[in-house]
Order: structure tokens, then C-alpha cells, then sequence
């Protein structure tokens, strides 16, 4: 079984992670949202669309609250890297949920183009 263990979150091989401090602007934006972006994906996974263009920020959030959902993806971590760039919690829960649904269909076509 891997342990898990949370320095600053970023996830390498089974579940470890690895002691990097996010320095620049860019590392510290991708930390915050390399967790969130999992968590936004499994919640549109259980929608009926799939998708993450008709998810509202109320049902996300929902299920961002709730501990059992998704339980592998830690709001810990989440919520450090939201700190880390100086944002409330709430602006990067919007802000990446809204840049998922916005780029959802061009992400999609490429990975169709993929297989």
C-alpha cells in the first residue's frame, strides 16, 4: 500500500511526493491547480453530461466540501496553493473551473486525435 505524504503536494510515482518549493509565479499557479484540476474532472465524471461546461460553481463546490468525494485529492493541498499565490479559495475554485469548461472541447478533440 503507498502512503502518502504532503510536503508541498507534488505527486511522483505511488501516491509520494517530493520536497520542490513552487518559487515563480507559474510554479506557484500549476501547484494550485494540478490537484483542483483532478477534483473538478472526477466531479464532471459524475455528471450526466461528462463535461465541465454546464457545471455550476454551487454543485462544485458541493462536492469539494464533501470529504468522501474524491477522497484521493487533497483540499489541503489545494487550499496551500491558493494561499501560495494569494487568492481566496473561492477565485481559484472558479477560475480553473471556468478555464476547464472553457478549453474542454479543443482538450477533447486532441486527445480523440491521439488515439
Amino acid at each position: 500500500m503507498c502512503s502518502r505524504r504532503n510536503f508541498y503536494g507534488i505527486t511522483v510515482g505511488c501516491g509520494a511526493t517530493i520536497d520542490v518549493k513552487p518559487e515563480h509565479e507559474m510554479e506557484k499557479v500549476l501547484f494550485a491547480a494540478d490537484e483542483l484540476t483532478g477534483l473538478i474532472w472526477a466531479v464532471a465524471l459524475m455528471r450526466p453530461s461528462k463535461s465541465t461546461k454546464d457545471m455550476e460553481f454551487k454543485s462544485f463546490k458541493k462536492k469539494y466540501k464533501s470529504k468522501g468525494f474524491a477522497a484521493g485529492c487533497s483540499r489541503e493541498v489545494i487550499e496551500r496553493g491558493a494561499e501560495q499565490i494569494g487568492w481566496e479559495l473561492p477565485k481559484l475554485l472558479t477560475m480553473t473551473l471556468e478555464a476547464m469548461a472553457t478549453c474542454e472541447d479543443e482538450i477533447q478533440a486532441e486527445m480523440r486525435s491521439e488515439e
